[in-house]
């Protein structure tokens, strides 16, 4: 319900913009909107009692009255009511980037313009020109605007914008007179999805054109924006590779443009701490630390943290030395603040344990180590891979080949878990199949030394909750991975019996992408994550993060919510390929977004550890 009503309060907020009604209105919709999507439990559990709505901090009583009308009827009023105000493609055209409420009022009121249809017709007969503050020039931007949507299509997928981030970064590294170069934004922050990249380079003002120069000239440059010496716009090309992805025994292609915008910023590396963490942000995170550097009686921007002086006049510009500029410690510490990492930047309470954490700290060693969340996980943890594909069904590697690739890659673990029965299209193997297949596992642990190989199975839940192999069959394994995979636009309360009925068979040690959703593609089951998070810390069933770029499932919010009830968590590669293993970087970003620490996840326990959890389900050895 959280996406749902997040969506709504959010159309209110732009529709109140449009319309030109109070602004303040519309920033506590938009406020409300942002802290409703980042939740970590379903706000319909408390819907229907306002004293509990009003407790989540930017949710006022008419706000908390929208959302339990919701609840009840699946309607808000007043949203109705302001979308009977406009035509249906006026507020899409807001998605235009550049354009605003006021100038989609003016196209609306004046120029007669009710979708992107009619803009582009106006645009085409030039009559556009005649409405206020539509030049020629704001004209031509605007058309720029308009291709650049279109081209754009979907937000892109962690996994295909980061490869472009780090293609630019290290070339940009390279050129001369460049002190450092990172990505920053969403791409840094390690959401899902990405609008744009912004890439940070710290050069000297004399340098500044030369590497603009360069940035705008790289290979798979396809289109330049906007050119200038310390800002510089592209688009770039999406490697074709890189959109391709398969799960569940099907190849495709993801659902995006072939390009995507690729903004530079040129810094002095005296600003260097200051620009990334502005260009970072995220925005409500970069809000909320400009307020806290007001009330101390500081001035933050992206060039530094300055005195607070009163003068209007940006205090670069006068000379004025900074507090802290060089690094982002620093200027977090000035703050009173321990480090933020930056999957966490998200106003989602962090500033405040960031707080706490500083001020527990005594010495300024103890500032330097104090920490957000203690032992936040990191990549150099995962030690065991415990969801992973063979030739025995949709794998590319045979059991032999995974479980040296894993070897290679300093895991102590691989789990052998193929499809099971019912993923026919992913030539699910039969009971006995299975069973063949657990021999040949056996067999090759005497061929491959030095990594443990389980003998698993990644057990499809069917639409009632029943496991796809029969207790018997279970015995036989080390692992057991059970995932849905069919059935995946159940109603919510139908999908959290199938999980939970799952979760509580007692056979299940890893409930293995539990939603079933594919990022742009297919939304997957809607379940009370509340109920099933209980479950599994019940019954001692680890919660998967599937970290498949087009997967991320359990998405960030469900982890938060896991972390705070004590559930365990597994990050999984779901490996069909060698380069699969890749993946796991974006299911550690989105562990940490969830504030997973290391010891709650099983795949960073030691081999032993892991053997004996394993062990209390199967009773092996």
């Amino acid at each position: 319900m959280n996406e749902a009503v997040a969506e709504r309060l959010s159309r209110i907020a732009r529709l109140q913009d449009l319309l030109g009604e109070d602004k303040f209105k519309a920033i506590s919709h938009d406020r409300a909107a942002r802290v409703i999507e980042g939740l970590a439990f379903d706000i319909a559990t408390i819907a229907d009692d306002p004293a509990k709505l009003r407790e989540i901090e930017g949710i006022g009583p008419k706000i908390a009255d929208k959302i339990a009308e919701f609840a009840r009827t699946g309607k808000m009023a007043e949203l109705v009511e302001l979308e009977a105000k406009v035509p249906p493609g006026v507020l899409a055209l807001m998605n235009i980037p550049g354009l605003g409420p006021k100038t989609v009022a003016t196209l609306w009121k004046e120029g007669g313009v009710k979708d992107l249809a009619s803009l582009k017709k106006i645009i085409a007969d030039g009559s556009i020109l005649s409405l206020p503050r539509m030049g020629a020039k704001s004209v031509e931007k605007l058309r720029e605007s308009i291709d650049l949507a279109e081209q754009s299509g979907a937000r892109l997928p962690l996994g295909l914008a980061a490869p472009v981030g780090e293609r630019f970064v290290s070339a940009m590294a390279k050129v001369k007179g460049v002190k450092q170069a990172a990505f920053a934004g969403s791409l840094r922050r390690g959401r899902e999805t990405i609008g744009d990249i912004d890439v940070l380079v710290a050069a000297a003002d004399a340098d500044a054109a030369h590497v603009a120069g360069a940035f705008r000239a790289l290979p798979g440059v396809s289109q330049v924006l906007a050119a200038g010496d310390r800002r510089s716009s592209v688009r770039a090309r999406i490697a074709p590779e890189s959109a391709r992805f398969s799960v569940e025994g099907r190849a495709g292609e993801a659902d995006v443009g072939p390009t995507v915008q690729v903004d530079l910023r040129v810094v002095p590396p005296a600003s260097w701490g200051a620009a990334l963490m502005y260009f970072t942000g995220s925005k409500e995170f970069n809000i909320r630390l400009r307020e806290r550097s007001l009330r101390m009686g500081l001035t933050l921007n992206e060039y530094g943290l300055f005195p607070e002086d009163g003068d209007q006049t940006p205090p670069q510009q006068r000379g004025v030395e900074p507090v802290a500029s060089e690094t982002e410690e620093e200027i977090f510490h000035a703050l009173k603040l321990a480090y933020i990492p930056p999957e966490l930047r998200e106003d989602r309470g962090e500033i405040d344990r960031a707080e706490r954490a500083f001020a527990g700290a005594k010495t300024r060693a103890a500032r330097h180590a104090a920490a957000v969340v203690e032992g936040l996980v990191e990549l150099a943890d995962i030690k065991a891979e415990l969801h992973a594909h063979t030739t025995a069904s949709d794998g590319r590697m045979s059991i032999e080949g995974l479980a040296r690739s894993a070897k290679q890659r300093g895991f102590h673990t691989i789990a052998v878990t193929d499809h099971s029965r019912s993923s026919v299209i992913a030539n699910g193997l039969s009971a006995e199949r299975l069973r063949e297949h657990v021999a040949a596992i056996h067999a090759a642990r005497k061929r491959v030394r030095g990594v443990h190989i389980l003998a698993g199975s990644e057990v499809d839940i069917l639409a009632d909750g029943s496991l796809d192999y029969d207790d018997r069959t279970l015995a036989l394994l080390d692992v057991v991975v059970a995932s849905p995979h069919n059935a995946l636009s159940q109603e919510p309360e139908a999908a959290t019996g199938r999980l939970v009925r799952a979760i509580e068979s007692g056979r299940v040690h890893i409930l293995g992408h539990p939603t079933g959703r594919l990022i742009n593609r297919r939304a997957g089951l809607s379940p009370d994550m509340a109920r099933v998070i209980a479950a599994a810390r019940a019954h001692d069933v680890a919660l998967e993060i599937n970290a498949h770029w087009m997967r991320l499932d359990l998405r960030d919010t469900h982890v938060r919510a896991a972390v705070d009830a004590g559930c365990l968590i597994a990050i999984d590669c779901d490996v069909h390929a060698e380069g699969d293993f890749d993946n796991l970087r974006f299911g550690v970003q989105t562990a940490r977004r969830g504030w997973l620490p290391a010891e709650q996840c099983v795949n960073t326990w030691s081999a032993a550890r892991l053997a004996k959890w394993l062990g209390k389900k199967t009773g092996h050895g």
